[in-house]
């Protein structure tokens, strides 16, 4: 029995993620983002706070600066001072977010979908199941 090398597996689940986003980014940089300003869109809602996006995304708190001015001047983002704590700025999807997010999503989940149909169900149902148990 060969020693599991848990480098191997990393390395096999990043070139598969890598390989779903290169295949799809054209068609997301159509829709008006880069696939990194996708996932901010995508985390928004859960995470409607600049420090908490960053936190979230283990990106640096400049670069989702950077990203969420983009995504404002796109009108994509709308940013709000937080009644809560007036200090505070929070962030909400536009509708126009919202439907380039929802498309975003769908490309990104077909590209994956088409990776996960070359396991049958009962694989993917494992796949899943062991995927949950590591986070």
């Amino acid at each position: 029995m060969s020693k599991i090398d848990p480098a191997k597996i990393w390395s096999l689940k990043y070139r598969l993620l890598m390989s779903v986003i290169s295949h799809v980014t054209p068609d997301i940089v159509a829709l008006g983002v880069e696939t990194k300003e996708l996932f901010v869109l995508a985390a928004l809602e859960e995470h409607p706070y600049p420090a908490e996006l960053a936190a979230t995304l283990s990106m640096p708190k400049p670069t989702v600066t950077v990203y969420v001015k983009r995504l404002e001047a796109a009108g994509f983002v709308s940013r709000e001072i937080d009644t809560e704590d007036m200090r505070r700025h929070r962030l909400r999807l536009t509708p126009a977010g919202r439907k380039v997010m929802n498309q975003g999503l769908t490309l990104l989940s077909g590209a994956f979908g088409e990776r996960l149909g070359r396991l049958s169900a009962a694989q993917q149902e494992e796949l899943r199941m062991l995927l949950e148990k590591m986070s």
